[in-house]
């Protein structure tokens, strides 16, 4: 059997497409709309081809239409028959999706007609228990194409035999919505917020200042050490249950101050214990 295999799923408009592109780029062997009822067939012809397939991704999707039902049947299937697989499941939100719908002028898989919202919203109802089963669940609605392929490669460019969590720290401001592929969510809203100094409103939580006056505080100090301990503690658990992604996003009003300051160095200690942690601050610039 091939050493990594990935079934790649997800929304229409989501960039299953472009994460195809990014598979193959990393030596995978691409197949897009293949029927579900074929993948344990099609991973023994790569086990036995003459020239060996390490690494192959499946695009399974709503395109399929009758055969897309099978999916979750074929999955009880491949783990009775003890074949190691993983389930990347990409989507976004409606408005993004509609926007990107609406810029490709293309139809919805589910429909003829132009009410892209009604059909994005059928296909998530249609999608819901395999995205309960997916592996790693990447929400591409702020990303643009080469994020995507960073984030993927992280993910899909090592060897399979040696996985590793990805952990991705990202702050955020409430008041622009929280990031819909969290896994952990922090409200840090109670401490200490530097937006009331005139001097350190126009500043972030990336500038030395802003920084130690989030982290003067006798709550932060101990908020930081208690937070730091929960992680620490649930990053084993998760690797045990094969999660391959861990995205903890904390959380202030704008996500310009408190959050990144808490964000920035949270992904210091987790990488200093050897964990491999990216650091974002999605609203860092983000009018209001």
């Amino acid at each position: 059997m091939p050493s990594r295999m990935v079934i790649v799923t997800g929304l229409s408009g989501a960039g299953k497409t472009q994460a195809m592109r990014s598979l193959e780029d990393l030596g995978y062997f691409c197949v897009d709309n293949l029927p579900p009822t074929l993948i344990p067939k099609f991973a023994e012809l790569c086990a036995q081809t003459a020239r060996r397939i390490n690494n192959i991704a499946l695009v399974v999707d709503i395109r399929g239409g009758e055969f897309f039902r099978d999916l979750s049947e074929v999955l009880d299937e491949l783990e009775r028959g003890e074949i190691n697989f993983e389930v990347l499941f990409l989507e976004a939100s409606d408005d993004v999706l509609v926007r990107r719908y609406k810029e490709s002028r293309r139809r919805h898989p589910l429909g003829t007609h132009g009410e892209v919202l009604r059909y994005i919203r059928e296909e998530r109802a249609l999608l819901e228990e395999i995205r309960g089963r997916s592996n790693t669940i990447i929400d591409t609605s702020n990303l643009t194409p080469r994020q995507l392929k960073e984030k993927l490669t992280d993910l899909f460019g090592g060897d399979a035999n040696t996985p590793q969590l990805l952990i991705t720290v990202i702050s955020f401001g409430f008041k622009h919505g929280i990031p819909l592929d969290s896994d952990l969510v922090i409200d840090v809203r109670f401490l200490p917020n530097p937006y009331y100094d005139p001097v350190m409103r126009p500043l972030t939580g990336n500038d030395p200042a802003v920084e130690e006056y989030v982290f003067r505080s006798p709550v932060t100090t101990e908020f930081m050490k208690k937070f730091t301990d929960l992680v620490e503690f649930l990053i084993p658990c998760y690797i045990k249950e094969g999660k391959t992604t861990l995205m903890i996003a904390i959380g202030c009003t704008g996500g310009m101050h408190r959050s990144v300051a808490l964000a920035n160095r949270l992904g210091e200690i987790l990488k200093k214990k050897d964990y491999r942690v990216t650091v974002r601050h999605r609203d860092i610039g983000r009018s209001s």
